[in-house]
């Protein structure tokens, strides 16, 4: 029998729904369910895509030597080929993750097995969320402190800032005309945020939705 080699912080709760199932870079993923909340407010977990987390006094020259581009400011992020994004964290530290069609993850994680002076791998074992629909802006506004009208999502900005006291950071953007807001937070802390998020999106007319929808 082949083993599992990864599964979402949120596992268990995603078993809990009826809805179709598939591996994605070897972790079983909710794809579709029945019910379909993304107009209105719907939830979904993109934990099975890959990620790299990289920091230190030189880590933006180890990327630029990896062929990425680096967001200029801090707290910004940049699209990458094939659909990834590179979000700066401060001044020093970056995230990297891919799409359903990109693998720089995996290739910078090989890259830094013997990084160089003042670069040092970060594991990342996230919850990876995505925030979908026209009753996004209700859902923060209930759930988080920050305010997020003040800015302009053309800027490409990551928030970081806490969610039901949970820290998290927050990349807002929009797809077909919708906010469309990736959420990541420490995955220790992934069924309470799941659990919590999914009742507050029911109240305003959402749920869980299927992956398939926002990868």
């Amino acid at each position: 029998m082949k083993a599992t080699l990864r599964l979402s912080p949120i596992h268990d709760y995603l078993q809990s729904l009826k809805g179709n199932w598939c591996d994605i870079n070897g972790m079983p993923t909710l794809v579709e369910l029945e019910q379909n909340y993304a107009t209105c407010l719907g939830i979904a977990d993109r934990s099975c895509l890959t990620r790299f987390g990289v920091k230190g006094a030189n880590a933006a020259q180890w990327l630029l030597s990896q062929d990425l581009p680096i967001p200029e400011r801090p707290n910004s992020w940049l699209p990458l080929a094939e659909g990834g994004i590179i979000a700066r964290l401060g001044l020093t530290e970056f995230l990297i993750e891919d799409s359903l069609n990109s693998a720089i993850a995996a290739q910078l994680s090989k890259a830094c097995q013997s990084p160089p002076a003042k670069v040092y791998p970060v594991l990342r074992q996230d919850l990876a969320l995505v925030l979908v629909g026209d009753r996004v802006p209700d859902l923060l506004r209930e759930t988080c402190s920050f305010n997020f009208q003040e800015i302009n999502i053309c800027d490409r900005p990551v928030v970081l800032t806490s969610m039901i006291g949970v820290s998290v950071m927050i990349v807002p953007d929009e797809r077909d005309n919708r906010p469309y807001y990736r959420v990541w937070c420490d995955g220790t802390f992934g069924r309470y945020f799941w659990k919590t998020i999914v009742e507050i999106a029911a109240e305003l007319g959402g749920g869980a939705i299927g992956s398939d929808i926002v990868l």
